[in-house]
């Protein structure tokens, strides 16, 4: 059984008791969390695709850590004009833990 949901402007293909790490999302460790917007549902036999969502399918999970990612380097560079700049960045992300999907 798996289902595909949008969050975060990306869409992630979910199975049950599986870790997804999406953009941040509110809350704290160990809240529960719902994701309504499911985009497909298959339960190994049937499938259901959604225009544009699945009707009353949800998926269900909690928040496993709250955190950053690795750290980027943004270098810009013009060749002859004595420009250089460096940025860095750090995304931050939330890991969700996959307790059930209903449909």
């Amino acid at each position: 059984m798996y289902a595909v949901i949008a969050t975060g402007g990306k869409q992630y293909k979910v199975e049950k008791g599986g870790t997804l790490t999406v953009e941040k999302l509110p809350g704290a460790v160990g809240d529960e969390i719902s994701f309504d917007n499911v985009l497909m549902f298959s339960d190994g036999e049937n499938v259901k695709i959604g225009r544009p969502a699945v009707e009353s399918a949800t998926v269900r999970g909690h928040i496993v850590e709250q955190g950053k990612a690795k750290k980027i380097i943004v270098f810009k560079y013009k060749r002859r004009k004595r420009y250089r700049k460096t940025q860095g960045h750090r995304q931050q992300y939330t890991a969700v833990k996959i307790d059930s999907i209903e449909a």
